[in-house]
């Protein structure tokens, strides 16, 4: 594969949620036509891949992981065509598009799941895995959503067995050792991949390898199951791609890019973890450590960093003091933390809306090795609704101007997908897109020019890193190298500003990147930063 194969080690991602991005058509939810007028939006602000959660058709219970119908696009959302003109559109753009594969499990309203608990003589039956009584199960798996429910085995009337789940019971789960189930997932990739998309982000890929407890479910290589669409996904399309969800344990994580030949892509919780850690304590050694614990992968695998996802900032991989400092830190009450290890807030307003500190941690996370990913809204400051269940709080409508509903759509307040943030600080009224973008000084346009400086700059994505040293605990320096060419990063985690010397190798010519300013090395090689 060429460096061109591997676009996605210098891209800029951005999460959309369709339904809550914009509405065209006044019926109160976003849609792929709404999608298509903020096209320019998207560009103009530089990012160069979108990552689209769940626009299929669902019941809904699960913001769209409860898939019914893979082959389909939810009518509110649009149809076919208007998928069409919006991926034409992206490509004009230089956009590239990944779509959510959610195929660790169905909607119990999936056809599949309904004629295997109908008919115990189906093929359908073999789909998903069953058994008569939970307790002769061998099985350390447990429920991913504390409190969502109490056991990962859930009773069906119907087929008179118990069915195996690891989130919500109305989300069973498929058998990837059955070759039925992953003749399946591959049309599906081929469906989409011949509709253009540029790869697919894979939704639950830890818990699609992970033993079920059950013999007649266990491959003797669970993450052949990963190989297999890799290379069926290469052979459809070169340059498409495999992005992976896999929270697990440090020693776990490279099995997940295999030799090269498994995922290519794989979002970085752990690093997430101590970054967050890091920020609360205004001390580098977390990051330091994140990074230390990662390992090494492939040339053509590549971690995508970021702050906020569209579910809880999960911190799972810290201790239990350290996880108790985040929450001091960013989510002093109860109501803004889920399922005992999480928060359900948005970045800004974890940061009280300070808008140095906001920059601080995008411009860190923009200079991790790795792709850095955004989250709609957060471009812009937006805040979070904890009034809504769960981790919906930060799935409100995109803020886009001071009219009414936000500009997100010209429906009944009533009919929304869910409320616009009209109130408080991070309100539409003080926060949106239309405001920003004539203040030269705005977070959106400082973020658009902190896009651009990153993808001018591959030596992040590509480059080897290496982290300076310096005697302040709270400044991070670090360094990335790529065919002759290198990039020197520093970030100061403390309130008040300081300044540290550090040494550079040879006889650098330093000059910044993001300010466009010339430095001079001191007489003794050394280079200050404030």
């Amino acid at each position: 594969m060429s460096v061109s194969d591997h676009w996605y080690k210098n891209s800029v991602l951005y999460a959309v949620d369709v339904g809550r991005f914009d509405d065209s058509d006044g019926d109160g939810i976003g849609d792929f036509r709404g999608l298509t007028r903020r096209l320019n939006y998207l560009s103009r602000l530089g990012v160069d891949c979108l990552w689209l959660l769940p626009f299929y058709p669902s019941p809904g219970r699960d913001n769209g992981y409860d898939v019914s119908d893979y082959y389909g696009i939810d009518d509110r959302l649009g149809t076919f065509g208007d998928f069409a003109e919006f991926m034409d559109e992206a490509e004009t753009r230089g956009i590239r598009v990944i779509v959510d594969l959610v195929v660790n499990h169905t909607s119990r309203q999936h056809p599949w799941f309904q004629r295997a608990r109908e008919d115990p003589d189906s093929k359908y039956r073999d789909y998903y895995v069953w058994t008569d009584d939970p307790d002769d199960v061998d099985t350390e798996a447990e429920p991913i959503l504390p409190g969502q429910t109490d056991s990962v085995w859930t009773y069906d009337d119907a087929a008179e067995a118990y069915y195996f789940h690891r989130f919500y019971d109305f989300e069973p789960g498929l058998d990837f050792s059955n070759p039925d189930v992953r003749e399946e997932i591959r049309a599906i990739l081929r469906f989409w991949l011949r509709l253009g998309v540029d790869g697919f982000r894979l939704d639950a890929a830890s818990h699609i390898v992970q033993r079920k407890g059950l013999p007649s479910t266990e491959p003797d290589d669970p993450h052949g199951v990963l190989r297999n669409f890799s290379e069926f996904v290469r052979k459809q399309r070169g340059d498409a791609v495999l992005l992976g969800e896999a929270d697990v344990e440090p020693s776990q994580l490279d099995s997940f890019f295999g030799t090269g030949d498994e995922l290519d892509m794989l979002f970085n919780f752990l690093l997430d973890n101590y970054l967050f850690l890091a920020l609360a304590r205004e001390d580098v050694e977390p990051v330091i450590e994140g990074l230390r614990l990662l390992p090494s992968i492939p040339s053509n695998g590549q971690w995508v960093n970021f702050l906020r996802n569209l579910d809880e900032l999960d911190l799972e991989r810290l201790l239990e003091l350290e996880r108790a400092d985040v929450f001091e830190a960013f989510a002093p009450d109860e109501d803004q933390r889920i399922y005992g290890r999480g928060i359900r807030r948005r970045l800004a307003p974890m940061l009280d809306g300070d808008g140095r500190r906001v920059r601080n941690a995008f411009s860190l996370l923009f200079s991790l090795p790795g792709t850095p990913m955004l989250t709609y809204g957060d471009e812009i400051g937006m805040g979070e609704d904890l009034s809504l269940e769960g981790r919906t709080a930060v799935r409100t409508p995109m803020q886009w101007s001071s009219e009414r509903n936000a500009g997100f759509s010209t429906a009944d307040e009533d009919d929304l997908v869910a409320p616009v943030v009209d109130e408080g600080p991070f309100g539409y009224e003080e926060v949106n897109v239309t405001d920003q973008r004539v203040d030269p000084d705005s977070l959106c346009n400082w973020v658009q020019r902190l896009v651009h400086t990153r993808r001018e700059h591959p030596e992040i994505g590509w480059g080897e890193f290496v982290v300076v040293a310096t005697a302040d605990p709270a400044v991070l320096v670090h360094r990335c190298a790529w065919q002759d060419d290198a990039v020197v990063m520093a970030h100061n985690l403390a309130e008040e500003p300081t300044s540290v010397s550090f040494d550079l190798d040879g006889d650098p010519i330093l000059f910044d990147i993001f300010a466009g300013e010339a430095h001079e090395p001191d007489a003794d090689g050394a280079t200050s930063s404030n």
